[in-house]
């Protein structure tokens, strides 16, 4: 088959041709966002799930949706350890767009003026710089946004920001994607600026999307923070949605995957969206004709398994650590069920307090998750049978 027109897409955050199982979730936000124009209350919200099952992928397709609902829209992503920023650098060019773009045809809107006061005392209280020039769009607004603490400061420009939205008629949505690697002084802060414009009812919806442990960390840094949000868990696909994200695309181009194949592929991929991807992207390239067999999807399993040992595992794997390897080999020999904390420090042979520290740099680093009190899993679905290959004697 044309190679050429294969129509699967492999890839961090690409939306695949069949955005298929993930319904309710974008239906309840198309509702959220047309309440909140409307001046309605609804929550804001944060998907929760591991790596590969779509929450990028939901978040693209979400900023589309609030655009063509007239939204203002900032799509942004909080940065791992190494090279991590302030929420609030990040934040201020996408809010200065938005405030320009709604003073661009207003004539001498107050509220818009305001906010753009307000945004200039909180950059310039945080000496925050676009292109090493400071911003400079107007006077600073004395009293707001530049009290020095975050939280109060955050929540002074977010109302601003939701006043000048409504004056202009329209919502802001403000969509941040790997909430979990957010300093909790910054996620407290996102979490108060959320409940002010809830309290105040103004247009303006927080979507957020995050490995599991961010759960507990929102709910560690503010109580409340259960029930500002929902946290929809975003998952694996059921039989039928994986099985439609396989079929309904080649089948636009006369093509189909035999029940058996889509048997395989399913078995092999634990119906994760981004693995179902990597296989039907091999499966098709190794197909002579239609339809694609279970002989074609063996053929790609050793291709996808080898693209995915050098791209998605080993970008993580390098990350870590000699130390650190040794902790995920040691949890991957007990298997990709999560695992009590005691039994991986058994395996290493040391106590659980001499691996304590190793397992809370491996949370922050996202690479496991703690989905009960002292139990331990991978974050990235599989990981356990890479380990397997690239380190096969056990540690």
């Amino acid at each position: 088959m044309d190679k050429a027109t294969n129509p699967f897409a492999p890839g961090a955050g690409t939306t695949p041709p069949e955005l298929a199982g993930r319904q309710d979730i974008l239906e309840h936000i198309r509702i959220a966002l047309a309440r909140i124009r409307n001046g309605l209350a609804e929550k804001s919200m944060i998907l929760i799930g591991l790596r590969g099952v779509g929450k990028t992928v939901l978040l693209n397709e979400m900023e589309k949706m609030a655009q063509n609902s007239g939204y203002q829209t900032a799509l942004i992503e909080a940065t791992e350890n190494r090279i991590r920023k302030r929420l609030s650098d990040i934040l201020v060019p996408h809010l200065r767009r938005i405030l320009l773009h709604l003073d661009r045809d207003s004539r001498l809107s107050t509220k818009v003026k305001s906010a753009l006061r307000a945004l200039q005392s909180f950059a310039s209280h945080l000496k925050i710089n676009l292109g090493g020039v400071e911003i400079a769009i107007a006077e600073p607004e004395p009293g707001i946004a530049d009290s020095g603490d975050l939280e109060t400061d955050l929540a002074d420009l977010f109302v601003a920001v939701g006043e000048a939205a409504a004056d202009r008629k329209t919502g802001v949505a403000i969509l941040i994607d790997e909430l979990q690697y957010l300093e909790e002084t910054d996620l407290s802060a996102l979490i108060m600026a959320t409940h002010k414009i809830a309290l105040k009812g103004l247009p303006v919806l927080v979507i957020g999307a995050g490995l599991p442990q961010l759960l507990g960390k929102m709910g560690n840094t503010k109580s409340y923070a259960e029930r500002l949000f929902t946290y929809p868990m975003v998952g694996e696909l059921t039989t039928p949605d994986a099985e439609n994200a396989l079929q309904v695309p080649v089948k636009r181009q006369n093509i189909s995957f035999t029940p058996d194949a889509l048997k395989e592929i399913i078995r092999v991929t634990k119906a994760y969206p981004y693995f179902l991807q990597e296989w039907g992207y091999h499966a098709w390239n190794a197909a002579a004709a239609s339809p694609i067999t279970v002989t074609d999807i063996h053929h790609a399993t050793q291709q996808a398994l080898q693209r995915l040992d050098t791209d998605f595992f080993r970008v993580r794997f390098d990350r870590l650590t000699p130390s650190e390897k040794r902790y995920v080999r040691a949890l991957a020999e007990l298997g990709g069920d999560p695992q009590r904390s005691g039994d991986v420090a058994e395996k290493l042979g040391v106590s659980v307090n001499r691996v304590a520290p190793l397992r809370s740099a491996l949370i922050k680093k996202g690479m496991i998750y703690s989905p009960a009190h002292g139990d331990t899993a991978f974050t990235v679905p599989m990981f356990e049978d890479f380990l397997k290959r690239v380190m096969p004697e056990e540690a």
